[in-house]
């Protein structure tokens, strides 16, 4: 013990196993716990013959149904990095001002799912559109199993509406793509060298006080091997958006990495699934009728509008039991 204790890597690795037993381990005890509640509850319901507490047993029914359906997604969340925070980028695709206008709109959508999920998401990158929208931001969303959620969110996402830019009221078709990376932990190996990033620092074009405005803080990497680009001007520093910069970086490369690996596997396997810009995973259609159809799962919803406010979560759930299926 005191060998541990000394040891402040081995303490901080025993910690850390120790809060992800936790993890496991509390929600059940928490879901037995109000099992009984409910059994004692309807019990004294059924001996009084009346309506006392039938509102609070209700209330708690309804408690232990989300609590049994969290566990039953975690439990499809088994992927060696599901767990880990991730890192969204969205690029708007060919089109000017209506992907632009989408990519913000889908921007919107992640950063409200992820207060829903009580995650805390920020925008460390953005390049705000010539007239309206966004053609790029990078955003990290951090909390238990944000990357397992939503790593099935990469892809091509395509918009079919009428175009409120479009005087004539013409129905137009944008898309804009997702990149969904883990957040790589310090104790994971991606090898990254100095003479194979180019880093450039220019001013930051958003909001963050004039002393961000007024200073080269920002800072834009360029990994030469690979062509990836990663930029930050989220932070002050420009020491801190170095560092925001090269974690996205890390992110992107192990992606990149695992990506290969998984193709090669398609490809031994005789797979030839197109995974180019062209292969959209989800269509979110306003007109000429309302739906939005996720195309890996053939599961689609007609509120549209609930889907793109926040509430993705079926889609979610339906691409973790799809690859459940699967392995």
């Amino acid at each position: 013990m005191e060998e541990v204790w000394s040891s402040p890597e081995k303490s901080k690795d025993l910690l850390k196993e120790k809060a992800r037993l936790e993890n496991i381990v509390l929600p059940f005890e928490l879901l037995e716990q109000r099992l009984l509640y409910i059994e004692e509850s309807l019990g004294i319901l059924d001996e009084e013959e009346g309506n006392l507490f039938l509102k609070e047993i209700q209330n708690e029914i309804v408690s232990f149904k989300n609590i049994l359906e969290l566990l039953e997604l975690q439990t499809l969340l088994s992927g060696e990095l599901d767990k880990n925070n991730a890192i969204l980028t969205i690029h708007s695709g060919a089109g000017g001002i209506e992907s632009q206008d989408w990519a913000q709109m889908l921007m919107r959508m992640y950063l409200r799912w992820a207060e829903r999920k009580g995650f805390q998401a920020q925008i460390v990158d953005m390049q705000p559109g010539e007239e309206a929208g966004i053609k790029n931001a990078t955003l990290t969303i951090n909390g238990d199993y944000a990357y397992g959620y939503l790593r099935s969110e990469a892809g091509v996402h395509r918009l079919v509406r009428i175009s409120p830019f479009d005087t004539n009221k013409r129905r137009h078709t944008s898309f804009a793509s997702v990149i969904v990376s883990p957040e790589i932990e310090d104790d994971v190996q991606i090898d990254i060298r100095d003479e194979d990033v180019k880093m450039d620092t220019f001013r930051a074009s958003g909001a963050g006080g004039q002393h961000v405005n007024k200073t080269s803080s920002a800072v834009r990497l360029t990994h030469l091997p690979t062509g990836i680009v990663v930029s930050c001007q989220n932070e002050r520093s420009q020491h801190k958006n170095r560092a925001v910069a090269l974690k996205v970086l890390k992110a992107r490369l192990y992606d990149l990495e695992i990506k290969a690996k998984e193709k090669k596997m398609e490809e031994l396997a005789g797979d030839k699934k197109d995974i180019a810009w062209g292969s959209q995973i989800r269509s979110y259609v306003l007109q000429p009728y309302r739906i939005a159809k996720d195309h890996k799962t053939g599961s689609e919803i007609g509120d549209v509008d609930s889907v793109l406010d926040e509430d993705i979560d079926i889609f979610l759930k339906e691409s973790l039991k799809a690859k459940a299926r699967k392995s």
